[in-house]
């Protein structure tokens, strides 16, 4: 699709699919980048609709230019996920990013245990998010303190489970799809999950397919817009 300078300007909203390793703010910087050199323009608004960890993958929405008021409107949509937890270990971000901290026992969990649990997280719930997250407390992110060792309490917040389903079980890996609200944390779902079921768990894989009516099977990789600013 052939976009001008005029249209960045004016607002464009960019469906990426962001790859592993990739910050959400490093895609920020890069296409806004981009699209700078194309056009020759020293300033261009780029921003993000909800934030990926490095280690997932999937659909980041960009708004450039007046679209970026559009931003919170876009955050606030339900969101759909899927992934893998592995069940018996968890890790102090409750996903890969730190070693596995303590281990469990498995043996005890039943396929029909793990449906029937899954079913019990739909609905509103408290939930707390992970001390490696980019929440603030007293101006510092959350990851930052607990790099430096430090523990802070962090309350629990209200989140919505629309949907829950199990799409896979090859012990110790449990393949998941999760429909949910603004503000939950797949990576605290999965240990919260673990321990539900007298375990532990943690997050392997992470993939985000929905925002809303916005699809990552309609997005682009990072590679794709670049070439596309270069064709005309």
């Amino acid at each position: 699709m052939m976009r001008t300078e005029k249209d960045f300007k004016t607002g464009e909203v960019l469906l990426i699919d962001k790859p592993l390793n990739w910050t959400s703010f490093q895609v920020v910087n890069k296409l806004r980048w981009e699209i700078r050199q194309r056009f020759s323009i020293k300033k261009i608004k780029v921003g993000h609709a909800g934030t990926l960890d490095p280690l997932a993958t999937g659909l980041l929405i960009l708004c450039t230019g007046k679209f970026t008021k559009k931003i919170a409107q876009y955050q606030a949509q339900t969101k759909e996920y899927t992934g893998i937890i592995a069940l018996g270990a968890t890790t102090p971000s409750y996903d890969l990013e730190s070693e596995i901290d303590q281990s469990y026992p498995i043996d005890h969990i039943t396929e029909k245990a793990i449906r029937e649990m899954a079913s019990k997280f739909v609905g509103e719930q408290d939930q707390k998010p992970p001390i490696f997250s980019a929440l603030k407390k007293d101006g510092k992110r959350l990851y930052e303190l607990a790099r430096a060792g430090e523990t802070t309490e962090i309350p629990a917040r209200k989140i919505q489970i629309d949907a829950f389903e199990i799409t896979k079980i090859s012990m110790p890996d449990v393949h998941f799809r999760v429909v949910c609200s603004k503000g939950t944390y797949i990576r605290s779902l999965a240990y919260d999950f673990g321990k539900s079921l007298n375990s532990g768990g943690h997050l392997t894989a992470l993939r985000r397919t929905k925002i809303g009516d916005f699809s990552v099977e309609n997005s682009e990789k990072i590679d794709e817009f670049i070439e596309s600013l270069k064709a005309f």
